[in-house]
């Protein structure tokens, strides 16, 4: 008799759950029905254990949140002793790649420096850098070791298989869509990472820190959130096409509550003609809805 009862109380807990999400759902939704875009939602709060997902298992555009993979990558590599988080790293000037955001190659133009490799996945995640992250690539052995490790993590409805400087070349509009993720799979990969199953408590803290450090999407998740929340984060943007299209506005991460804990978010805002001012505003407001639900539900 203990079987059925077990049965009963877990779908007991799961009705009670999505019963006290609900109403965020249902904001979340009326905010996304006039929007001329797809909008992927993943939130999850470790608390309550609320779960949001809206188009959680559509293959939306990555563009640079997939950096977030590679740094956890080459910090997998870092963690069995391949490299050092302070071993210095040759960077030539044929590594600086012509066309790419690249803060390292702005700070650096004339390339031949040797770096730590802690500064190139820096510039990487809190800068969003091109030019560092195929230099990360070349080090693993290309965008199929990303793609290999993240699958063996279990988190199987994801893709890489292009280079920044494959993905931003002109006239390459549409390869971009090979570097994706569903919502679902981008929430459970930052769960894993924040529940540190993924690396060693010395490379997560330096991963947590680089990200709670990202310079990029300052209107994003964190434009309506109160002063001084900390938002730990990876974003992602594509350009525009002649049609007015964006693929890809993203922002991923950690939002802080008031009590200290946090809620995962990730909003994926793919193939939109609303312009990326609206773009980002769907993602602030998204961000701002959730904040308010899980901080008054403490």
């Amino acid at each position: 008799m203990r079987i059925p009862f077990l049965v009963f109380s877990l779908v007991f807990t799961l009705s009670r759950l999505q019963a006290q999400v609900k109403p965020l759902r249902t904001q979340i939704e009326q905010l996304l029905q006039s929007k001329k875009a797809t909008v992927g939602v993943g939130i999850y709060d470790f608390d309550t254990k609320q779960t949001i997902l809206l188009n959680g298992d559509k293959h939306l555009p990555m563009q640079s949140v997939y950096k977030f993979h590679v740094a956890l990558t080459v910090l997998k590599e870092v963690d069995k002793g391949r490299f050092k988080l302070d071993q210095k790293m040759h960077v030539k000037k044929s590594d600086i790649v012509p066309g790419l955001h690249s803060p390292m190659g702005e700070d650096h133009p004339n390339g031949d420096m040797d770096l730590p490799l802690s500064e190139i996945i820096r510039y990487m995640v809190a800068e969003s850098d091109g030019s560092a992250c195929d230099y990360l690539f070349r080090l693993l052995g290309g965008p199929t070791q990303v793609n290999t490790f993240i699958h063996q993590l279990g988190i199987k409805e994801v893709a890489i298989r292009e280079t920044e400087e494959t993905m931003q070349a002109k006239g390459n509009w549409d390869v971009q869509y090979t570097n994706w993720t569903t919502p679902a799979a981008m929430l459970d990969l930052l769960k894993l990472f924040y529940q540190q199953k993924i690396l060693s408590k010395p490379s997560h803290d330096f991963l947590w820190k680089v990200m709670t450090g990202t310079v990029t999407g300052e209107n994003r998740l964190k434009k309506l959130l109160p002063a001084g929340t900390l938002v730990t984060h990876k974003t992602g943007t594509s350009g525009t096409n002649k049609e007015g299209m964006m693929g890809a506005v993203n922002d991923v991460g950690f939002i802080a509550l008031p009590n200290g804990k946090h809620i995962v978010i990730s909003v994926f805002v793919a193939n939109s003609t609303e312009g990326i001012d609206k773009n980002e505003q769907i993602i602030a407001d998204i961000a701002k809805l959730a904040y308010d639900h899980f901080a008054k539900s403490k």
